[in-house]
């Protein structure tokens, strides 16, 4: 029986692009044991995962070398068939060195890649989707054809969302989602366009506002600078009832976020604004229906950076402040 550890400790986006390869090892192994490596605070998104026979927690925030020290210490007890390495960091290059996995796979770009067994070229910005390019470290051991990320809500968020639903007097396709927040502001569609999105949505259909308990105020001053009655879900919902609540949405409007990924793992209709960032980067939605909104602006300064600033380089955020809302297709 093959053993197979999949290493991504970056952030919840990145996790979720990776379970595309949670999926590809289970149909090719089918009878394998798959175990996945993340940062303390994304365990949720695999929560009763039915491929995965463990989850293993890093708490990077606390005792961060310590807490590294012990869970090599961990991982050495499992002879890993396969150790496949996601990440392009150190930290995650020690994990690979000193495993006693008898195959370790991962990217060029790592610091200590002259030490796997297989190294791999990783490149951005090529046209290659992201869980193509995290294909590429199985391709060896699977037929290379990329699957789609995927994640598992339980019958406990369905009925949890079903119950929500049933409060607001929401059905299937009879609201909308929308995710106003990222961790960098020119990743960020602005706030005022969010307020003006509302306004050209209507109150016709409900309005979730989502994202985690730092995003309330932000989704709050919206809402209150709309004047349309919409219902702030920020900090409330988990990861898995998020997903679910956005797959029976009419439309979900995300930034390039973690939101974004969170439609693509099940299906789900959405609207992607891009800011700082584009799509050529390769880190797109992947829902069958999706669709990316973006200034129409020929910008020298776009894109300043592959992961997005706290605040505009350049000041003006032309990026974002020039999105057409009045150009956006009917939902």
């Amino acid at each position: 029986m093959k053993r197979f550890l999949i290493v991504q400790t970056a952030f919840i986006g990145d996790v979720i692009l990776a379970s595309s390869l949670i999926e590809k090892l289970h149909l090719q192994y089918p009878d394998s044991k798959i175990d996945f490596l993340l940062r303390k605070g994304n365990e949720g998104l695999f929560e009763n995962h039915p491929f995965l026979n463990r989850v293993i927690v890093w708490d990077k925030k606390n005792n961060k070398f310590k807490n590294l020290f012990k869970l090599v210490l961990d991982l050495r007890k499992t002879n890993y068939s396969y150790l496949i390495n996601l990440q392009r960091f150190a930290s995650s290059g020690l994990i690979s060195l000193f495993s006693k996995a008898e195959c370790k796979i991962g990217f060029d770009k790592n610091p200590f890649s002259m030490f796997f067994t297989h190294s791999i070229t990783h490149e951005i910005g090529n046209g290659q989707h992201e869980i193509e390019r995290n294909q590429k470290t199985i391709k060896n051991i699977t037929d290379g054809v990329c699957l789609k990320p995927k994640l598992y809500p339980s019958q406990e968020n369905v009925e949890s969302i079903i119950a929500l639903q049933e409060k607001y007097k929401t059905s299937v396709n009879d609201y909308y989602c929308l995710a106003p927040a990222s961790i960098w502001f020119t990743k960020q569609f602005p706030e005022e366009k969010w307020v003006e999105l509302i306004q050209l949505l209507g109150s016709k259909y409900c309005i979730f506002l989502l994202g985690g308990i730092s995003d309330f105020k932000l989704c709050q001053r919206i809402i209150e600078k709309s004047k349309i009655d919409c219902i702030n879900l920020s900090g409330k919902l988990g990861f898995l009832e998020s997903a679910e609540l956005m797959k029976n949405a009419k439309m979900n409007f995300v930034n390039d976020s973690a939101p974004m990924h969170l439609a693509s793992s099940v299906n789900a209709p959405v609207t992607v604004f891009y800011c700082s960032t584009i799509p050529e980067f390769g880190f797109g939605p992947l829902s069958d229906n999706s669709r990316i909104i973006q200034t129409n602006q020929n910008l020298s300064c776009r894109p300043c950076g592959l992961h997005g600033f706290k605040s505009c380089p350049k000041t003006h955020f032309r990026c974002g402040n020039e999105i057409n809302l009045k150009e956006l297709p009917e939902p």
